[in-house]
């Protein structure tokens, strides 16, 4: 975990990776409460058996799942102090390099690609999150995510 007691530390940082999140289990349990949550329910995240002799041979986690991750690598990886609250701005590029299977760990790795302040003191920050699968020599995930602190 990565400690910064105010916005102003993170502007010397571009350009830098500033930190990695803790590890996240994918576990079924996970990808069929997120199944749930969105009313996505393809075989080859919820039907275990039928993904078992698909072509992961096992059940994959939804791409937006490994997506909606990123607040929880952001809360794992750095605390930012002098902010009274944060806002997800959006999103600039995202792209699911690799299939997430059952029983993987994932972290992300936080690139800070740009910081600018903005109106009422806060700062909007643009980050490249490469999400990790433990073992993997690729990420399953690369996003660029624009955060705003106030």
């Amino acid at each position: 975990m990565k400690t910064f007691a105010s916005l102003a530390e993170l502007v010397p940082l571009v350009g830098q990776e500033v930190a990695v999140s803790d590890w996240v289990d994918i576990t079924q349990e996970r990808i069929d409460r997120f199944a749930e949550a969105t009313g996505d329910h393809q075989w080859i995240h919820v039907d275990v058996e039928k993904a078992r002799a698909g072509p992961f041979g096992a059940p994959i986690a939804h791409g937006y799942l490994t997506l909606s991750l990123l607040p929880l690598f952001f809360e794992t990886a750095i605390t930012l102090g002098g902010a009274r609250m944060g806002v997800n701005y959006g999103l600039n590029k995202v792209r699911f390099t690799a299939p997430v299977p059952v029983g993987s760990r994932l972290r992300g790795r936080l690139t800070l690609l740009a910081c600018e302040a903005i109106a009422d003191g806060g700062m909007q920050m643009t980050w490249k999150v490469a999400v990790e699968c433990e073992g993997s020599d690729r990420p399953v995930c690369v996003a660029e995510s624009i955060a705003r602190r106030y």
